[in-house]
């Protein structure tokens, strides 16, 4: 059973997946997924790039022509290595390509973890990608920066607490009120959460765009509240041509290639950087986080507002990507 995308949006497919083409293939039994803003993108047909619907999973490895990927091995998956593979809000999931892809694709994660916290193994790696970049961008280390994250999504959420547990000072603004009180009457994330247009002007080192797109409004307040000479980091969606009236940089660019560009915002020097995607060592750090860092610092379970099952997913798909739904909803097979 699998829920897939088609012409009439999300659909429930009772037959099996067949193995796709490739050299070496691997077949994982899912244990649980959760969905992704990125999932909803898909279907409203706001997503650029190639599909990654399904992508947040934890499973055991079933069957395999991989050595390094034997039977019992659990696994999470990185969705930016091209393999062909099916989605992940499955029972079964097949991956076909190289050795050295496949073994990329589907990074091992450790037994005896719960699963509601290995679930977020692939947002953990995206986001510390993330903060690797801003500091490769400014050349300077986490724990002496000024931090805001603009936008409360389970990405900036990560984004600030992790952050914030490498010594930053962190700030988090938010266009609406519903996730700023979400955030702090559960208790997530350890600093000053409150509405975007109330972060101050030119006081802090960096900007993290975490919205679920880079919208103007949000952008430009991010220019507002970065100091002279500060970074402001395109985190959320772009679209190709995607530009700012005033700002020399193409942000679509600057994101996908990880580049950081020098620019005039209104007299203010600035830098404009990307981040997109991850590297291979991003999810054994992912991993570390989940499995050492307290639990308190990082409380990700805290995010979890749903679980629903494989079989009710179509429907919750369909209300979710018309609806604003707050915290991460896990979907059991």
């Amino acid at each position: 059973m699998r829920v897939v995308l088609g012409t009439d949006g999300p659909q429930l497919e009772l037959t099996p997946p067949q193995r796709p083409p490739g050299e070496h293939s691997v077949r994982v039994c899912i244990e649980l997924a959760g969905l992704c803003r990125s999932d909803l993108k898909e279907i409203a047909g706001d997503r650029h790039g190639v599909s990654q619907f399904g992508h947040e999973v934890v499973g055991m490895v079933e069957e395999s022509t991989l050595a390094a990927l034997p039977p019992g091995q659990r696994v999470s998956l990185d969705p930016n290595v091209p393999v062909t593979r099916g989605t992940g809000f499955a029972t079964t999931m097949w991956a076909a390509g190289s050795a050295d892809r496949l073994t990329a694709a589907l990074p091992v994660v450790p037994h005896g973890i719960d699963a509601r916290k290995l679930v977020f193994t692939e947002p953990v790696a995206c986001v510390r990608h993330c903060l690797s970049a801003v500091t490769r961008h400014l050349g300077r280390e986490l724990a002496v920066l000024r931090l805001a994250v603009l936008g409360a999504g389970t990405a900036g959420v990560l984004i600030a607490g992790l952050a914030h547990a490498t010594g930053a000072r962190v700030a988090i603004g938010n266009r609406s009120a519903d996730r700023t009180s979400f955030l702090r009457e559960r208790r997530i994330v350890d600093a000053p959460i409150g509405p975007l247009a109330e972060l101050p002007s030119a006081s802090v080192d960096v900007a993290v765009v975490a919205t679920s797109f880079v919208p103007p409004e949000v952008l430009r307040e991010a220019l507002r509240v970065i100091l002279p000479g500060g970074l402001v980091l395109l985190y959320g969606g772009t679209a190709p041509g995607d530009a700012l009236a005033g700002l020399d940089c193409d942000l679509d660019t600057v994101r996908r290639t990880e580049i950081a560009v020098t620019a005039d915002w209104h007299g203010k020097p600035v830098r404009v950087g990307g981040s997109y995607g991850t590297a291979p060592e991003d999810f054994g750090v992912a991993v570390r986080t989940l499995t050492d860092l307290d639990s308190s610092v990082l409380p990700v379970e805290r995010m979890i507002t749903r679980e629903v099952r494989l079989a009710d997913l179509p429907q919750v798909l369909r209300e979710q990507v018309i609806g604003r739904p707050l915290g991460k909803t896990l979907v059991w097979p």
